[in-house]
């Protein structure tokens, strides 16, 4: 499987290490994903990661508007100035970095939430609170 499924939560060593889980290593190893691209999500308090594709992604789409326009701006300011690259350590953990910390509200644990082509860092309940609101609106808007 290639792909960023499923969510669970781990503790943030002392050191301010947390372990990646193992299904989500495996999907970096399998994408050859050594330096990962994190960015501060758009609408959720939460850290995107992936590889440098992510990052490609998004500045493909910078690209394809005037660069002199507000939008490219705008969208330059969250993608590169709410972007950071990262590594794993030898052990598969991430170091959970103010920059992590600061946009989060992460404290002691870490959800990783799959979202396919990359995953997110969340704080525990927010990831909680926004699956649960997510839920409430799909089945809010399904036909009776």
């Amino acid at each position: 499987m290639s792909r960023f499924l499923s969510n669970a939560t781990n503790r943030i060593d002392a050191k301010g290490r947390v372990s990646v889980p193992a299904g989500f290593r495996a999907v970096l190893s399998q994408r050859g994903i050594q330096e990962l691209y994190c960015l501060q999500d758009f609408i959720f308090p939460a850290v995107s990661v992936g590889g440098p594709d992510l990052l490609d992604r998004y500045e493909r789409q910078i690209a394809s508007v005037d660069p002199f326009s507000v939008e490219a701006n705008r969208m330059s300011l969250l993608v590169h100035g709410g972007g950071v690259f990262m590594r794993l350590d030898a052990e598969g953990r991430l170091m959970v970095t103010d920059f992590i910390r600061d946009f989060t509200g992460i404290s002691t644990e870490v959800t990783f939430v799959g979202r396919s082509d990359h995953f997110q860092l969340w704080q525990p309940q927010a990831f909680h609170e926004a699956q649960a609101a997510a839920r409430e609106g799909r089945s809010s808007s399904r036909p009776g």
